[in-house]
C-alpha cells in the first residue's frame, strides 16, 4: 500500500486528486492540505510514502515545502504542475522532487505515476521528462556550475547510467540501452546517487545535463 498525502491549495482540485487516488486498490490518501506549512507539518506527523505537491501554495511554496520535506527524509515528492517551465519547476527538482506531473494529467496516469515513484521510478513521462531537462540545461546558470571532479568516485558503468539518466530514462530502458538486467540498472541507479550525496533520480538527471555527461 503506497500512503500518499496530497498537497494542493485549491480545495475542488485536492478533492478530485484524493477520489482518483482513492479508487486505486493499492494507494491511500492519509491525509490533505492546503498549504506549504500544513504539507510539511503533516509529513513529519503521519510519515507517507509520497506527498503529491503542488508548486504554487500559500503560507509556504510547494519548492520550498519540497525542499523541507526530502531534507528531513519524510517522504518522496511528486510535485504538479501546470508545466509552465518557470523557476518553481526548476526549484523543486533541485530541492530533491522525485518527479513532476502535470495537472491535466489522466486519471490512470496519475495513479500509474504514484505507483511509479512508490517503485523509485523517480523520472516519470521521460518525453515530458526530457523536454524540461532540455529547458533546464538551456537557461542561463544563475550558481556555480557542478563540479566535474565530483564524477570521480564513479565507475565506467555508473557513468553510462549518469548519462542515460540525463536523457531521462527509466530503468527498464536504461537496461535495454546497456544490455543489463533491470534490476543491475536499479543498482547502479542507487549505487551513483548515494556516491553524488544526491537525493532524487532527478537530480541526477540534472547533473547529468549540467556536466556534459
Amino acid at each position: 500500500m503506497i500512503r500518499v498525502l496530497v498537497a494542493e491549495d485549491q480545495s475542488a482540485v485536492r478533492a478530485g486528486l484524493v477520489l482518483i487516488l482513492g479508487s486505486a486498490p493499492d494507494i491511500e490518501v492519509i491525509g490533505e492540505a492546503a498549504d506549504g506549512e500544513r504539507a510539511v507539518a503533516l509529513a513529519r506527523e503521519l510519515r507517507p510514502d509520497l506527498v503529491l505537491m503542488d508548486v504554487q501554495m500559500p503560507r509556504l511554496d510547494g519548492v520550498s515545502a519540497t525542499r523541507q520535506v526530502v531534507s528531513e527524509g519524510l517522504a518522496d515528492v511528486l510535485v504538479l504542475t501546470t508545466f509552465d517551465l518557470d523557476e518553481y519547476v526548476f526549484g523543486a527538482l533541485r530541492a530533491g522532487a522525485a518527479g513532476f506531473l502535470l495537472k491535466n494529467t489522466e486519471a490512470k496516469d496519475l495513479i500509474e505515476a504514484v505507483r511509479a515513484v512508490g517503485r523509485g521510478e523517480g523520472l516519470i513521462a521521460p518525453a515530458v521528462t526530457r523536454r524540461l531537462i532540455a529547458e533546464f540545461a538551456a537557461k542561463p546558470v544563475r550558481e556555480p556550475t557542478a563540479d566535474p571532479t565530483v564524477l570521480g568516485s564513479l565507475t565506467r558503468r555508473e557513468r553510462e547510467v549518469l548519462s542515460c539518466l540525463g536523457e531521462g530514462l527509466s530503468n527498464a530502458e536504461i537496461a535495454r540501452r546497456l544490455d543489463m538486467a533491470e534490476a543491475t540498472a536499479k543498482t547502479h541507479v542507487s549505487r551513483l546517487l548515494g556516491k553524488l550525496d544526491l537525493r532524487s533520480r532527478v537530480q541526477a538527471a540534472v547533473l547529468a545535463q549540467e556536466l556534459g555527461v
